[in-house]
């Protein structure tokens, strides 16, 4: 039998999975109870790749323009320093526990039929102006752009990787295999969070408002309005998650709890910046 030839360096890959597997679970390992130290889940993933992987998502998008048609942030100087300044509030708080970590670039997509936000492993930013157009002021922007960055923050997409992906694949993608972190990636770019961490998201994005001058209940505002339209056809990734009318009711309910106290929603300010789409 003749011996297949490996070349160094997958052979090298080969060889350290099974000690990289052991360096990881011990990292991300549960608590003297069981219980999982962290909110969202195990994560196979370092930090590291959260921002690596975003980073790659970023670029996929952006080869893309005829999906996701980003405005200029050169060209829409206005439209970019209002939501930076939302962001820069909220990182403020010192509640983002990976504030230096990650990059919280804000991308603004031109598509004004789609009530969407999201924000990527690594803390790409992504908001529609048709989210923008819907709002109503500028507490509710911030609720939802809280909402975003707590999946980045608390690492939802490379936890429902762990989950979603086999062991050996993270692995390699770890390792910095380019298919396994193509597949993983294009992944990244449609996947679904679970009913838990949509409602992890919200409760944080209670806990980032709640030392601003926004109501921290904010994020409610874009449900009550989706309730309140009646004849509108909720967004599609509203279908699988927890209801509009419970999620109005937690947001509520956890800005009481907290004793939060903002009240200034500042809606002309709002309204101006919505003015410039």
């Amino acid at each position: 039998m003749f011996a297949r030839h490996i070349k160094p360096e997958t052979m090298y890959k080969q060889l350290m999975i099974p000690f990289v597997l052991a360096v990881v679970l011990s990292a991300c390992g549960t608590g003297k109870e069981g219980k999982e130290d962290k909110p969202g889940g195990f994560n196979l993933f370092p930090v590291e790749k959260d921002v690596e992987l975003g980073a790659q998502v970023a670029k996929e998008i952006e080869s893309k323009p005829e999906d996701f048609p980003i405005l200029d942030s050169a060209s829409n100087v206005q439209a970019y320093k209002y939501l930076y300044g939302v962001r820069d509030k909220i990182l403020a708080t010192g509640l983002v526990e990976h504030k230096d970590d990650f990059r919280w670039q804000i991308r603004i997509v031109n598509d004004d039929e789609t009530l969407n936000a999201f924000c990527t492993p690594g803390g790409y930013i992504y908001f529609y102006t048709g989210i923008i157009k819907y709002l109503e002021n500028e507490a509710q922007l911030a609720g939802v752009m809280g909402h975003e960055m707590a999946h980045a923050d608390l690492r939802h997409s490379t936890r429902q990787m762990t989950k979603q992906f086999g062991v050996q694949l993270l692995l390699s993608a770890i390792l910095g295999d380019e298919s396994a972190l193509s597949k993983i990636t294009g992944g990244l770019i449609s996947l679904q969070f679970s009913r838990s961490h949509e409602t992890e998201a919200d409760q944080m994005s209670v806990s980032y408002l709640c030392p601003t001058h926004w109501p921290a209940d904010g994020g409610a505002g874009f449900f009550e309005k989706i309730q309140e339209s009646g004849s509108l056809r909720p967004p599609e990734f509203l279908s699988t998650h927890p209801s509009p009318e419970n999620r109005i009711e937690n947001y509520h309910r956890w800005a009481e709890e907290k004793g939060c106290g903002g009240s200034n929603e500042n809606i002309t300010a709002f309204q101006k910046f919505q003015s410039l789409f």
